[in-house]
């Protein structure tokens, strides 16, 4: 005794698995992306069919890696584009590299140039540095006393309170 139910779906998936052949048949002719997304919408079934379906998965995957036959127009893969923006970035880090090397090498050739020409005053810079070296000094002996009188300050406070609160209580 059968199942018309289980028939009837036994029926549906194989006129599904059949119109994923031909679309990935189609789509390996017409040199397109192989994709599970691109072949599920050309069979017009949902991407689910093609997970659930292991065989076509694979089918799928091995059809995206193959190269193109010869005389057809090669498509550009996934692995393909990920490989040239891995080169592209190694090469970006290489050449930023070298662009701060140059930039090094010029800021010293500068200096020098600026210098050689009495165009620049590094004596004055020798002293510029000095300056700020007095001043940080004098920023910290000033927080100093800033500290200690605050300190004076509550302390004084907290007398004053302690002889108003004793008046306070006398009267």
């Amino acid at each position: 005794m059968t199942n018309p139910m289980a028939d009837g779906r036994r029926a549906d998936s194989t006129r599904r698995r059949e119109r994923v052949l031909t679309a990935l048949d189609a789509l390996l002719r017409n040199s397109q992306d192989i994709t599970v997304s691109s072949l599920a919408r050309a069979a017009r079934v949902d991407r689910t069919f093609l997970y659930r379906h292991r065989d076509l998965l694979e089918r799928v995957h091995a059809a995206a890696t193959t190269p193109p036959h010869e005389g057809r127009i090669a498509v550009v893969s996934r692995v393909s584009i990920q490989t040239d923006l891995a080169n592209a970035l190694e090469r970006n880090k290489r050449l930023a590299s070298r662009v701060r090397q140059l930039e090094k090498r010029l800021s010293m050739l500068g200096g020098a140039a600026w210098t050689e020409f009495g165009l620049g005053a590094a004596a004055d810079i020798d002293q510029l540095q000095q300056r700020i070296t007095n001043l940080d000094q004098e920023l910290v002996t000033t927080r100093g006393q800033l500290d200690e009188r605050t300190e004076e300050l509550e302390a004084a406070r907290a007398a004053n309170r302690e002889l108003t609160r004793a008046l306070n209580q006398r009267a």
